[in-house]
């Protein structure tokens, strides 16, 4: 504890994106959790609310910086990585989107953000595109065995391909336009902004009153809404801008090509899915991937 306290430059390249794989893998089994309980632009309207409830007292007791200047960015880049992400996500999940697939669609941002890399002056080197198609192969190989295209909706891939979008735009344009602000005052925005998109989308979509009506308060649920606000919302969300800050936008996307692995242990671990031995090759195949695209 004492090294990571006297800040080793050698240690945080490695436990913050490993914390932060740790956190944002969680998200597929919250959603296993939540959404039988609600529907899901009321479940995000729920969590984003909650997040603002809890940072918002602290921001104002704490004086945070407000970050003057930057408002207008930070809120475009929350509306793309918060609302668009996660509402096409959850959307497409309720629709029947089998998570596998799901998973290897929006497995796809890495390739796509090292492809518009240079459109914000970054470069990929012959290596990390190696590892890039190392990382996507291993995808590929972990969620193969939960694909299946029975009841697939075409509007259920659309919104998972817009969700793919949207994070990609997002970490693109944060790290272009905004790398760097206070956490605690950024986050506010970005929720703020959040809300306010998927508060009409609710209203419109779902009939909120309907919608807040149909909320079943189990206790699965309220653990899945305590979690996704304190854990995704508030924790992974401060560990991702602080990769954003300190990393390549190819480096950070290469990261999310370990949430399906560690999802696939996860949901072995608690609800004893199965674990193939392809789905292991392609764990290992994944970790390559990404210690060939962040490796200096």
């Amino acid at each position: 504890m004492s090294t990571i306290r006297a800040g080793n430059p050698q240690l945080l390249p490695l436990v913050l994106p490993g914390f932060f794989v740790l956190l944002w893998s969680t998200g597929f089994i919250v959603a296993k959790f939540g959404l039988p309980y609600a529907p899901p632009l009321t479940f995000l309207l729920l969590r984003f609310l909650c997040v603002l409830l809890i940072l918002l007292p602290c921001v104002l007791l704490l004086k945070a910086p407000w970050p003057a200047g930057k408002m207008g960015h930070i809120a475009v880049a929350g509306l793309l990585l918060q609302a668009g992400y996660l509402s096409g996500i959850w959307c497409a999940i309720k629709l029947g989107m089998p998570a596998g697939l799901s998973a290897l669609i929006v497995g796809m941002q890495p390739i796509l953000t090292a492809c518009a890399a240079p459109l914000i002056g970054e470069s990929v080197r012959p290596r990390q595109w190696l590892g890039l198609l190392f990382g996507l192969l291993g995808v590929a190989l972990v969620v193969q065995a939960k694909i299946h295209l029975v009841g697939l909706r075409i509007d259920s891939v659309l919104l998972c391909v817009f969700a793919l979008l949207s994070i990609t735009a997002g970490t693109l344009y944060q790290k272009r336009h905004c790398p760097a602000f206070d956490l605690r005052t950024g986050t506010v925005v970005q929720f703020a902004a959040s809300t306010l998109l998927v508060l009409p989308l609710a209203v419109w979509l779902e009939d909120l009153d309907v919608g807040l009506s149909a909320v079943q308060w189990t206790a699965n649920f309220v653990g899945a809404l305590l979690w996704s606000v304190l854990v995704l919302s508030i924790g992974a969300i401060f560990l991702l801008f602080a990769l954003i800050r300190r990393n390549d936008a190819t480096q950070v996307s290469s990261v999310m090509y370990l949430t399906p692995p560690t999802t696939a242990l996860m949901a072995w671990l608690m609800f004893g899915e199965a674990l193939t031995i392809w789905g292991i090759v392609g764990m290992a195949v994944a970790v390559v991937g990404v210690i060939f695209v962040v490796k200096k």
